[in-house]
């Protein structure tokens, strides 16, 4: 029986820097659907994304071209775990920090699963190409106002990369570059500089050659309409038309994300119950610095998915 919600819904799906060895499995070992999304990957992509997800090792799992597809699969199959204990699986918004995106899609029906895995396997080898020719990093400064973060990366010459949540923004640069950013930062007041643990200055300018490559690799890919409200990261509002959906992905790469601003247009819609679907809680605290009355169910293992079983089934 299929246990329906009656209050507006969120799916948000995580990107880069969720995962770890051992995601996935006791899903897999335990919901046919989720097994399925495995071995679909796996034969998709032509080698055990599967074995990479379950045993690691964690810095091969942590490469891009690798991280990408397997936090995907991994958050499609968590959602393909609710869908078989019973819990209505339909959303009335969805939305993705970075590569969750295309989770996003995929879960409003806008994108299919091959497709979709396929796709950020080459989103991934372009980031990674793109990094190789403009090396970089990305830090994460705690306690600095947008407009004081935007005043450290012009005078270092990097990029204001994300805007998560009240106090938080991430900056992307060049290593040289983001060394001092680091030092300015301080100077205005951080209270703490985060290294983040990625493999290159993503959205910023210098992905603009994996942007450019991007936008041809979706000219050959299927994009439907979405079955929701799909909330987009470069504009913070939600789009429709597979075109300007196409668009907002390539542009993705190389510029600012606007997740506060993304959170704050669901929740401006009277959306207050969202379920974390994917790998780790990041999203979760990041939600709570934004709104600490939303209500955030994650979905990530097997104890996650009977908790949600057992709460939604009363």
């Amino acid at each position: 029986m299929v246990k329906s919600i009656e209050e507006k819904i969120a799916f948000i799906f995580p990107g880069q820097g969720a995962q770890y060895p051992g995601m996935g499995k006791d899903l897999y070992d335990n919901f046919k659907g989720a097994k399925d999304i495995f071995d679909k990957a796996d034969e998709i992509l032509g080698y055990s994304l599967s074995g990479i997800c379950f045993e690691g090792p964690a810095d091969k799992l942590a490469s891009t071209e690798i991280s990408q597809p397997a936090i995907l699969t991994t958050s499609i199959a968590a959602l393909e775990a609710l869908k078989e204990v019973g819990i209505m699986v339909s959303a009335n918004f969805f939305a993705g920090l970075s590569l969750g995106e295309y989770s996003a899609l995929t879960s409003a029906s806008s994108m299919s699963f091959e497709e979709a895995v396929a796709l950020v396997s080459k989103r991934g080898k372009l980031m990674r190409e793109a990094s190789i020719k403009n090396p970089g990093k990305m830090i994460s400064i705690i306690g600095l106002s947008p407009a004081q973060a935007k005043e450290v990366a012009q005078l270092t010459k990097t990029y204001v990369a994300n805007l998560n949540c009240p106090g938080q923004v991430v900056i992307s640069g060049r290593e040289d570059d983001i060394e001092k950013a680091k030092v300015k930062a301080i100077e205005a007041g951080a209270k703490k500089v985060i290294v983040l643990k990625v493999s290159g200055p993503f959205h910023s300018e210098l992905m603009t050659s994996a942007s450019e490559s991007l936008k041809e690799e979706l000219e050959k890919v299927n994009i439907a309409p979405p079955k929701g409200k799909v909330i987009f990261n470069v504009t913070a509002r939600d789009e429709n038309e597979p075109a300007l959906i196409k668009e907002n992905l390539f542009r993705q790469v190389n510029h600012t994300t606007f997740w506060q601003k993304s959170v704050e247009n669901i929740a401006g819609r009277e959306c207050r119950i969202f379920f974390e679907i994917g790998p780790g809680q990041i999203l979760r605290g990041l939600l709570k610095r934004i709104n600490p009355e939303l209500k955030v169910s994650n979905a990530a293992n097997l104890e996650d998915i009977r908790r949600i079983e057992k709460e939604f089934a009363k």
